[in-house]
């Protein structure tokens, strides 16, 4: 009953990094790290007091409220999912598709994890229906469902859960007994924030939910792992805490010095911080619906992208065209497209995505530009979609999907 990896696939060789931001290191960010270069004094496992002060008043900010007691930094959000998983027993659900990198952390540890189908209108949360069946399957087939990851502002669909999925989803999980872990890590990447609605399962089920981010999501350049954990402030949560502290130990996973120290900057929020944070989304909102707009004018299919850095598109009305260019399935349509564009295009294989599904992620950071010049242009367009790297870009995805017509 546990979903299988395609054949000639590792299970953790199996997931793409996250879509890069496709913009320079902010220069204040990049002078905290240089000024913390010189200090000898390692990090201590779980982050050191700045790091996990400003992690708190990160979450404070957005009403997840509580003290740096509470929180635990790791060189990345891959060791920081191992050991959230290590710590908790029991077998691992997550919804279908869901990020690459989320299934490999069970394999490791030798759980068992499952899909579950998602509502038609968003991805990232599990429909509550189906969450409910699934969890009676496996307890009826000799399981142990302990834990569900989900993602409001989701990788890899680009779509923001509504509220009243999250807390139905919530509710039906906590009712069965499962913990959440709420990976957060791109809710500050909303393309329209004055019209979307996000709400973390911290603030419906506070005493259930861990809370996941990596600040490669929203603030930091992908070169400077760090990740951070929010856990309840419950006398379980501080348990474990406990043990996610000890598997970090266990493993030397330790953020460098130089990068807390940027991160505690990033994750204060300082007004460059911000201004830079709030630029960046809008820039990839107006290239990810640029972007839809050139896969549905193909025919394809795509939810509108609400958050993130890349559009989750759907190929399966082109399969007959595809079909004739020796592509069957996501594996094909991944090394297809990818070669067309010239840059790395994940299937939705590496996803979870059913077999035979033709879905692929399309990133937007590679359309700013390959030069430091080109994405700070980007950056400062007020439109970018007129610049000669973002227009030949989509050009480009135009032309290979018009021969699929």
């Amino acid at each position: 009953m546990q979903d299988a990896e395609p054949a000639g696939r590792g299970p953790v060789r199996f997931g793409p990094p996250a879509p890069g931001t496709g913009l320079p290191v902010l220069d204040s960010a990049a002078a905290v790290l240089c000024a913390a270069a010189g200090v000898a004094r390692a990090e201590p496992p779980g982050g050191g007091a700045a790091l996990r002060a400003a992690a708190s008043g990160y979450w404070a900010r957005r009403g997840l409220h509580g003290g740096p007691e509470g929180v635990v930094a790791a060189p990345g959000a891959q060791p920081l999912l191992l050991a959230l998983l290590a710590a908790h027993d029991g077998d691992v659900l997550m919804p279908r598709p869901c990020p690459a990198w989320w299934a490999p952390q069970a394999r490791l540890l030798g759980r068992p994890a499952y899909h579950v189908p998602t509502p038609a209108e968003c991805g990232g949360v599990p429909d509550p229906v189906a969450l409910l069946e699934r969890v009676r399957r496996v307890r009826a087939e000799g399981g142990r469902p302990r834990l569900l990851l989900l993602s409001v502002a989701d990788d890899p669909t680009a779509t923001v859960a509504p509220p009243e999925t999250v807390r139905e989803a919530c509710e039906a999980a906590v009712a069965e007994g499962l913990h959440v872990i709420s990976d957060e890590t791109w809710r500050d990447t909303l393309h329209r924030p004055e019209d979307t609605v996000l709400f973390s399962p911290a603030e419906m089920c506070p005493e259930d939910v861990t809370v996941l981010a990596d600040l490669v999501g929203g603030l930091a350049p992908e070169s400077w792992p760090v990740a951070v954990a929010r856990f309840p402030a419950t006398r379980r949560g501080a348990v474990e805490r406990d043990r996610t502290l000890d598997l970090l130990t266990a493993l030397g996973a330790v953020v460098a010095g130089p990068v807390a120290a940027a991160a505690a900057h990033l994750l204060g929020e300082p007004a460059a911080v911000a201004e830079r944070a709030a630029r960046a989304a809008r820039l990839h909102a107006s290239v990810a619906a640029a972007v839809h707009g050139t896969v549905l004018a193909a025919g394809a299919l795509a939810r509108p992208p609400q958050a993130g850095r890349h559009l989750y598109a759907d190929l399966a009305p082109l399969r007959g065209r595809l079909a004739e260019r020796g592509v069957g399935d996501s594996m094909d349509l991944e090394d297809y497209l990818g070669g067309r564009l010239g840059a790395p295009v994940p299937g939705g294989h590496r996803f979870g995505d059913e077999l035979g599904a033709l879905r692929v992620r399309l990133p937007t950071g590679p359309l700013l530009g390959a030069t430091a010049e080109e994405q700070r242009a980007a950056l400062a367009a007020p439109d970018p979609l007129v610049l000669p790297q973002v227009s030949g870009g989509l050009g480009r995805l135009a032309a290979v999907l018009d021969e699929l017509r």
